[in-house]
């Protein structure tokens, strides 16, 4: 299972919408057959198992990081490809959430007299697909929420310099994290402000996969659609989808003409654009995972409304004083008991900087 948990993140940069998973085929303690699913429409990790293990599966034990799956989707079902195969036992490291599966493939497996067992590193493969998971079993995405920030906690100077803070180090490994997600999305204010395209600039080789490199979706939150059509983020590298309450056809216009999708938001009771709605949406438009590349008043609205799944801040070895512009703009408090609590994660040093990873304290 540790082996095909190896394959199976081979896709991570890749297989949105769908889940990364990896299959081992074993025949009397010989690997024979191993795969794992590289993108969307192409043959899942079973099938890539099943074809270089070929006859050599008929009696063998298949290892998979998901349960096999038992409907028609873009490809046929691998449980009835495993029984075909005349593979007898079948491990998996967790049951699929989706309710398309849900228990349904190790169900026609058992039906048929395959030995099935579920269970086996789990936690692993949970967090190798805990975006998939979240979208499936509660209709919105995991949200991490991205910040680069001097040793005080500032994000700018107060007229707005911010480049660089963190490191080239620092800004090379965020190239990773925009890979690896379905969407990335800021403000129009941010990009309007720094011309952002926020897109990946890493190449398939400095990537590790074969072919092009996956573009995730531009999310772009313009309440009254700032956004002009010669910006950079119109480059045609990858879609764009701006989130509105805006209704001036003419500027909808505009920016259709430049490739953006267009879509109508409702307010919240601040009349602000409501964040949950678009998260939902957007885990209905099947995004797994989105990466909030956004300035202290965004991101800090996801943090006050606690949307966020982790908090990704890389911190620089610099002061930059009082006057500069703050990580994030939260509700006063009057209490130290009414701080949210983080979790730390991870800390690892980048280049120069650190990158800390946070999430919601439990309870």
């Amino acid at each position: 299972m540790a082996r095909a948990l190896e394959l199976a993140r081979r896709g991570l940069y890749t297989t949105h919408p769908n889940p990364r998973v990896g299959c081992v085929i074993v025949r009397e303690a010989e690997i024979v057959g191993e795969g794992f699913h590289a993108r969307a429409g192409e043959p899942h990790a079973e099938i890539h198992a099943l074809r270089m293990a070929g006859e050599r599966a008929r009696g063998a034990t298949a290892y998979v990081t998901l349960e096999p799956c038992c409907h028609w989707g873009r490809t046929g079902p691998c449980s009835n490809a495993l029984l075909e195969a005349g593979v007898t036992r079948v491990v998996s490291a967790m049951q699929d959430p989706n309710p398309r599966v849900a228990g349904g493939g190790h169900g026609l497996l058992r039906a048929a007299g395959v030995q099935v067992e579920s269970g086996v590193l789990e936690a692993e493969a949970r967090a190798l697909n805990a975006g998939f998971i979240k979208r499936m079993s509660a209709g919105m995405p995991r949200v991490r929420v991205k910040w680069g920030a001097s040793l005080d906690g500032r994000t700018a100077l107060a007229n707005g310099a911010s480049q660089w803070i963190t490191g080239a180090a620092a800004r090379r490994d965020v190239q990773f994290w925009r890979a690896q997600s379905s969407a990335i999305l800021s403000s129009a204010e941010s990009v309007i402000t720094d011309n952002a395209r926020l897109n990946v600039r890493l190449t398939a080789a400095e990537l590790g996969i074969e072919g092009e490199v996956r573009q995730p979706v531009r999310v772009i939150l313009d309440r009254e659609l700032c956004l002009m059509p010669e910006l950079s983020i119109f480059d045609g590298q990858g879609e764009v989808w701006i989130y509105t309450a805006s209704n001036d056809s003419v500027k909808r216009t505009a920016l259709a003409a430049v490739g953006a999708q267009v879509y109508s938001v409702p307010l919240n009771a601040e009349e602000h654009l409501d964040l949950h709605w678009i998260l939902r949406d957007l885990a209905s438009r099947e995004i797994n995972d989105v990466w909030v590349e956004a300035g202290a008043r965004l991101g800090g609205a996801f943090v006050a409304q606690g949307l966020p799944d982790e908090l990704i801040v890389y911190l620089a070895p610099m002061l930059l004083g009082h006057t500069a512009r703050p990580l994030a703009e939260l509700p006063e408090m009057t209490q130290l008991n009414q701080a949210q609590p983080w979790q730390w994660q991870e800390i690892v040093h980048v280049g120069d900087d650190l990158r800390l990873t946070l999430r919601p304290a439990e309870g």
